[in-house]
């Protein structure tokens, strides 16, 4: 069983910044891509970002990219999100992802067998 817990979400302005954490145990971290996702009131959840096993490629979603950056450190068992440039459109619950298999970079939510408990980024205009 995997667990993935979420924190460093909260209350920002807009134009403000916030770094994600996702700390994931159960299985040999290293070798899965991972994601996360976001989801709004009233709205489906979405992709954001996806980093491969090793970190040599990201994926992200037209909305964010060149505000946020994925990133992972394999020896702290540990994804992160860094959010720059927030708008108030950012706001959501925010979700750490993972696949079923080590081949998989979860891009979209029928690619996730499992999801962290979410963190809430409000951001205020």
């Amino acid at each position: 069983q995997v667990q993935l817990v979420e924190s460093g979400g909260g209350l920002v302005q807009a134009g403000g910044s916030l770094r994600l954490s996702c700390a994931a145990s159960g299985r040999t971290f290293s070798t899965y891509g991972m994601g996360w996702f976001r989801q709004a009131p009233g709205k489906e959840r979405e992709h954001v970002a996806a980093i491969t096993w090793n970190g040599a490629r990201t994926y992200y979603a037209d909305s964010v990219k060149g505000r946020f950056t994925i990133s992972r450190d394999n020896a702290k068992n540990t994804v992160y999100l860094q959010m720059n440039s927030l708008k108030p459109e950012d706001t959501a619950v925010y979700y750490c992802a993972a696949p079923p298999t080590s081949l998989t970079v979860p891009i979209a939510t029928t690619q996730v067998r499992y999801w962290g408990q979410g963190t809430q980024v409000t951001v205020s205009s």
